[in-house]
This record gives structure tokens, C-alpha cells and sequence, in this order.
């Protein structure tokens, strides 16, 4: 199983479990709303004892206008 880490907006610095046949967009639910992050780079620490594979995802938009009070 591989890792997305996602880079800027509300779940910056935040894991998420990725299956092998993922999307280069990952659209995930965040208080009211969702949150969409593109896939950038080439996955990293793909050999058999580095770590689990990890894929960069960046920020791209909020589906609706986000309220830092929700959090």
C-alpha cells in the first residue's frame, strides 16, 4: 500500500492510504465541504526496504468556501 502526503490547504502535512490504482486527483472530505488535491512528482521510496511509497498531492481548490471556525 502506498502513502499520499498532501501539501498546502486545510490537511497540509497529513497521510492518507492510497491504493495502487489511485487518481492523480484525490477529492477528500473536509468539514462541510471536500478538498481537492492533484498528484505531483513520482512516487518516492519505491524500493522493498525504504518505507512505504509515498505519492505528493498539492492543494488545488475547496469544493465551497472554507470556515477556519469549523475546525
Amino acid at each position: 500500500m502506498a502513502l499520499a502526503r498532501l501539501h498546502g490547504g486545510p490537511l497540509d502535512g497529513q497521510l492518507l492510504p492510497l491504493e495502487a490504482d489511485a487518481d492523480d486527483k484525490l477529492i477528500v472530505p473536509y468539514a462541510e465541504t471536500q478538498v481537492v488535491y492533484n498528484r505531483g512528482g513520482e512516487p518516492q521510496n519505491t524500493g522493498d526496504s525504504d518505507g512505504p511509497t509515498e505519492v505528493d498531492y498539492w492543494y488545488e481548490e475547496s469544493l465551497e468556501d472554507l470556515n477556519p471556525s469549523d475546525d
